[in-house]
């Protein structure tokens, strides 16, 4: 796909869910994939909040007293840290074909195949790439170290390519089942706005 998120064409395609919650907070936003979020609140906490990763859910620790909107806007905080705290491991071509298998199961029943999934350093206008006719997919490794539900639309868009080529209403259909769509796209087009954003020289000294 390229930089710029919006849909391009396909054979060289230009490419570019979370579980309950409680009161308010939005697992979708950056929990990963099959993960649901607990807030538990503690009457022994009186300031730290803090988060971690339980199986497939996500744990928030809150002191008793914070209101719902405290509560929201917290949960956003950690869950923002926990993705950055994992984006910074680089997932291998291995690790990157498992999880497109996984994602085709959650997203597609499985029914999206890649033949290969691996990383390339010579996609520098293309987020991801697409060959149905070989099942082959090809992520810029400029995506490494972005949050993973970045990493996991880029995948998933690339996975519907597997079944539908072009970026016809049953394409995107079939990318509207991935909950973080919107999200992952104006992450994107926030990468490639500051990319275009002039760069200044630096002061003398530094």
């Amino acid at each position: 796909m390229p930089a710029d998120p919006s849909p391009g064409s396909a054979g060289e395609p230009a490419v570019p869910g979370a579980g309950p919650r409680r009161r308010g907070a939005d697992p979708a936003r950056r929990a990963p994939a099959t993960s649901a979020v607990e807030v538990r609140r503690s009457a022994r906490r009186s300031r730290t909040v803090s988060a971690y990763r339980e199986g497939d859910r996500t744990i928030v620790l809150i002191p008793a007293r914070m209101s719902e909107a405290e509560e929201r806007r917290w949960v956003d905080v950690m869950l923002d840290k926990l993705a950055a705290q994992e984006s910074r491991r680089v997932l291998g071509d291995t690790e990157l074909a498992e999880r497109a298998e996984r994602l085709s199961a959650q997203y597609f029943d499985g029914r999206a195949r890649p033949a290969s999934v691996r990383w390339v350093t010579n996609q520098n206008t293309r987020w991801g790439s697409c060959t149905p006719s070989e099942g082959s997919i090809r992520l810029s490794h400029r995506l490494q170290g972005m949050p993973e539900y970045v990493v996991d639309y880029v995948l998933v868009h690339e996975l519907a390519h597997l079944l539908v080529p072009g970026h016809g209403p049953r394409f995107w259909r079939l990318l509207d089942t991935y909950p973080r769509t919107e999200r992952a796209r104006g992450y994107l087009e926030g990468v490639v706005a500051a990319d275009r954003l002039p760069h200044l020289p630096a002061a003398r000294g530094e």
